[in-house]
């Protein structure tokens, strides 16, 4: 195996593990705050815990891509795998809960280093027309992570619960999900310093997509590419990025406004009793200094000398439609986690272990979705890839939409189980986007920009995946209000035990029916999410040209 393989897998196996480490406290919360002496009446005291690593890892990573791009790839992987083991560690170690918050928001931002850097490390080991390979199982690494994450502690919590060191002392399970972090994280960071190459991308080798070449001895180039010539932006006047190959400077001011909108918005959006609400009492006034932030943000970019995304050669129009067909996949990925899970048991009547297995069907077809969609994208083109899985995924949740609750046992006219194949056709579809996404944002930007760039794709994202979920729970939570207002719950008063028998069972079928009803219009809004995100998928660059070392974008 090449040495690009090993530091690409390394750097991808880092992603992995900090993908598994956003959610894995979900299944062992109770045991957590437990420990930490939370009355279990008052877990939202605890929702830190989950919200301070997503905060870390959403917010903290434009700025930690922008490092990269200054300093190399692999010093800023070092330092990040390094921040992410002292995070576990101090989470590990935490007696009280605000140093245990302070653990996972650490791990957070290193946490939120690791893809961007990642991506953009695929672009400068690969030629352009064959990184998309790489790219898809990246994208695959940190997706697995995510969904996965919830069973990945349970499952660990368990193992080390049915361990014990003596009768008298055992060890409390859900620490050692996060001392394990430590010789992984170890590992990783030895087979990077090895194999990923120091010092900063060569830039001065850069072709017409900006992609980073000359690691292996390839070049990419023609007359014009945009580095080091008049109006690119590279060494022009108020740029702050320097001649070709020099360092290009950091706004830290801009990260930081970025980051605190971003932090403001999680914060605005999160609601710990939305049955008082669409939003919690401060959600209004926090999202508004979220938007204000915003605004002084981009008033800064348009100012500033050193820009966090400095515009010139940034193709703006496709380089949002990417962001947006990036926010529609993950709003779609977070609605299925939250509401598949929620239909099994509220519906189904399964428990969380069972309900949990459900979603192994998505859970597989995702990263092979994932990997099909690196491969054809690098013959086909991003755009065509991206909308085709859009469509794709959209067909599935059309089909999940139609779920009853006798879905367990329901067949297509094919014999296929509904339920398997409509969650592991959105799975699919969802997974194709993947790569075409992360290949399209590094073809529309600078080199300078990849690492900044491949950050926003996963901003974007992650950004949809609260956006979407806050704002599908709050429909769902007002239909179903609609939907029972005028049901009374039978009282055992004035009837005998049959009457009452009879009154449960039929109030019990109307909350059933207005739960299913909800459940299929959020699936319903989901494959419209779908739909748009395919619409905007034909803003993609195409590629309508190819020789052996890089493409052109039609204009």
């Amino acid at each position: 195996m090449s040495s690009r393989r090993i530091a690409v897998g390394a750097a991808g196996t880092a992603v992995l593990l900090a993908a598994l480490d956003a959610y894995v406290v979900v299944g062992v919360l109770i045991d957590m705050v437990r420990d930490l002496g939370i009355p279990i009446n008052r877990l939202e005291r605890a929702t830190p815990i989950v919200t301070g690593f997503l905060l870390g890892y959403v917010a903290g990573m434009p700025l930690l891509g922008q490092l990269s791009d200054r300093y190399g790839r692999r010093p800023v992987l070092l330092l990040a795998l390094l921040a992410f083991a002292v995070g576990s560690t101090i989470t590990a170690m935490a007696g009280a809960l605000p140093v245990l918050v302070a653990g996972r928001v650490l791990q957070g931002l290193a946490g939120g280093a690791l893809l961007p850097i990642t991506l953009a490390l695929v672009a400068d080991l690969w030629a352009e027309d064959r990184r998309s390979t790489a790219l898809g199982a990246v994208g695959a690494a940190q997706e697995l992570g995510s969904v996965l994450g919830t069973l990945y502690g349970i499952g660990l919590a368990t193992a080390f619960n049915a361990w014990r060191f003596t009768e008298e002392l055992e060890p409390e399970s859900w620490r050692w999900i996060f001392w394990v972090n430590l010789p992984l994280t170890a590992l990783a960071m030895l087979i990077v310093a090895r194999t990923v190459p120091g010092g900063r991308p060569d830039l001065s080798r850069s072709g017409v997509d900006g992609s980073v070449l000359g690691v292996d001895g390839s070049r990419s180039g023609t007359a014009g590419s945009g580095l080091g010539t008049a109006g690119s932006g590279l060494g022009t006047a108020g740029s702050g990025l320097g001649t070709a190959g020099s360092r290009p400077g950091i706004d830290v001011i801009g990260g930081g406004l970025l980051a605190l909108s971003l932090g403001l918005l999680v914060v605005g959006l999160y609601n710990p009793d939305p049955a008082r609400g669409v939003l919690p009492s401060w959600g209004l006034p926090v999202i508004g200094a979220a938007l204000a932030v915003l605004v002084v943000f981009v008033w800064w970019e348009r100012r500033a000398k050193v820009r966090l995304l400095d515009p010139a050669g940034v193709q703006m129009g496709r380089f949002l439609a990417v962001l947006g067909v990036s926010m529609a996949a993950g709003a779609a990925l977070m609605v299925t986690l939250v509401d598949v899970e929620l239909f099994a048991q509220t519906l189904l009547r399964l428990d969380s272990g069972e309900a949990a297995l459900i979603l192994v069907r998505f859970l597989i077809a995702l990263p092979v979705g994932a990997v099909l969609g690196g491969f054809l994208a690098s013959r086909f083109g991003e755009r065509w890839v991206s909308a085709a899985g859009l469509l794709v995924a959209a067909a599935g949740y059309l089909l999940i939409s139609r779920w009853s609750v006798d879905v367990l046992d329901a067949v297509h006219p094919l014999g296929l189980p509904v339920l398997g194949t409509d969650l592991a056709i959105a799975g699919f579809g969802l997974g194709l986007v993947i790569a075409p996404v992360s290949g399209a944002v590094l073809r529309v930007v600078p080199a300078t920009s990849h690492g900044v760039a491949s950050a926003a794709v996963v901003v974007a994202r992650m950004t949809g995946m609260l956006i979407g979920v806050a704002a599908l729970t709050a429909w769902g939570l007002y239909r179903f209000g609609v939907l029972t207002a005028d049901l009374a719950t039978p009282l055992p008063i004035g009837m005998d035990e049959q009457q009452f028998t009879a009154a449960l069972a039929d109030y019990q079928r109307e909350l059933s029916a207005a739960l299913l009803t909800e459940y299929r219009e959020i699936f319903l809004i989901t494959a419209i999410i779908c739909l748009v995100g395919a619409g905007l998928s034909l803003l993609l660059p195409v590629r309508v040209g190819r020789s052996s070392s890089t493409r052109t974008i039609s204009p």
